[in-house]
């Protein structure tokens, strides 16, 4: 991808997430850029292809970020304190109205996008299970493959969930609640120090402000 079109869908993607999809036009688009629409047809043929690439381009930007958690050879539990930290910062600047008009406006790209995240949140749950019982964190009797459905069904699908409602959902405190809840269930005691101790060192009350 060259860095012309990556700085366009970067912006973008600050105008969808700041005034949802369907609001924002091509002309909305090409002035906020300070370019005419025809530079802007360079890149893609109309909205639709728009809104799909700025899409892909957040979802791996988004990867890439969890992926570089890879780099601080964590171990297992801090990895998810950290994964924790990364999705709060993400929700506080997050628009529910984009995922609203996307589910709306555009069923078919949301469903794909969907399936992605399903698979890259299952295989990170499943690799992130194995590291534990590897370190001596987790529990040993632990079946990764139904945990890591489990915990990937409560992510994908607590918008939906009677009893949640998504301002809830939204709130730092309820993705920290929800991140400790799961480490607490797989770990054993070896895990539940280092799950303490780890929690000394960092200042979470910083992210849930």
């Amino acid at each position: 991808m060259n860095r012309e079109l990556q700085n366009i869908l970067e912006k973008v993607g600050e105008l969808y997430n700041k005034y949802g999809i369907k609001s924002v036009t091509m002309d909305d688009v090409a002035r906020e850029l300070g370019i005419s629409k025809k530079t802007l047809y360079q890149f893609v043929e109309n909205k639709n292809e728009l809104v799909e690439k700025v899409l892909n381009y957040l979802l791996n930007k988004n990867d890439c970020s969890f992926k570089k958690l890879a780099d601080k050879k964590l171990n297992a539990v801090e990895e998810l304190l950290e994964v924790s930290i990364l999705i709060i910062k993400t929700i506080k600047e997050y628009n529910p109205s984009t995922e609203y008009d996307l589910k709306k406006y555009y069923p078919e790209l949301y469903k794909k996008l969907n399936e992605i995240r399903k698979e890259r949140m299952y295989d990170s749950v499943i690799k992130n299970i194995i590291k534990g019982k590897d370190e001596g964190l987790y529990r040993n009797d632990l079946d990764e493959e139904i945990i890591a459905k489990m915990q990937t069904s409560r992510f994908l699908n607590i918008s939906t969930d009677q009893v949640i409602n998504n301002e809830e959902v939204l709130k730092p405190r309820f993705i920290y609640e929800m991140f400790i809840y799961h480490i607490r269930g797989m770990a054993n005691k070896k895990g539940i120090e280092t799950l303490d101790k780890t929690l000394d060192k960092i200042d979470i009350k910083e992210h849930l402000q």
